[in-house]
């Protein structure tokens, strides 16, 4: 069944991906002949929940989960039920443990959204199966564009592997933290992305800029 893109969010659509990108997008979308995850009213999710003017920190993946049933439009995030964890989430928790002392019950991270952690990847769909499938499919533009738009205010971002760093072009320069570090995927986190206590750091950051600090751990 053909795919559709979903509904660009409202609070993010003046962008101008939306009218110059997402057209051709829709179109190579609709031509798969396969499952692209995730659904398309997920597709926006990450923009959804976390409106421009509440964005504190930037969380920038790769690309949704290509297993079907984890992808469900925040980066890295998955259905509470999902066990076991993808392991790139896995190892967050991890070093969140080895960083704060404890992780989430679960693989469900939109209680980050809620306090301003935009989960973004720089891709924003994926065929099953097929892990950086549409890494080419023109969505690195979006989140070029909303680097953009929220650097314009100190912020904190976290640029996790080289698909995510390839994007520090479109950070303005001002009072920014940005974390880059390897991928946590199994592939890559020992090579960096271990021992980067990345949470820590961030909380630290907000409390320096008088912002109350993430609630990582507690749902």
């Amino acid at each position: 069944m053909p795919l559709d893109a979903g509904s660009p969010p409202k609070s993010w659509a003046g962008l101008p991906f939306f009218d110059n990108a997402l057209p051709a997008i829709r179109v190579a979308l609709a031509a798969e002949n396969g499952p692209v995850l995730p659904p398309a009213d997920q597709i926006f999710a990450a923009l959804d929940r976390t409106a421009p003017d509440k964005v504190r920190v930037v969380i920038l993946g790769q690309d949704p989960y290509p297993t079907p049933g984890h992808a469900h439009g925040l980066a890295f995030s998955v259905e509470a039920d999902v066990a076991p964890l993808p392991r790139s989430l896995g190892n967050i928790f991890k070093e969140m443990h080895d960083d704060l002392g404890a992780s989430p019950p679960n693989g469900d991270l939109h209680f980050w959204a809620a306090q301003g952690v935009l989960l973004l990847n720089t891709a924003l769909t994926v065929p099953a199966g097929q892990a950086g499938g549409h890494a080419r499919l023109g969505w690195d533009r979006l989140a070029g564009e909303v680097l953009d738009h929220v650097s314009r205010r100190p912020t904190a971002f976290v640029l996790w592997g080289r698909h995510a760093q390839a994007q520090t072009r479109h950070i303005h320069a001002g009072d920014h933290l940005i974390i880059r570090t390897a991928h946590p995927s199994p592939l890559s986190a020992r090579r960096g992305f271990f021992g980067s206590r990345p949470f820590s750091g961030i909380n630290a950051w907000l409390g320096a800029h008088d912002e109350p600090p993430i609630n990582w751990t507690t749902p």
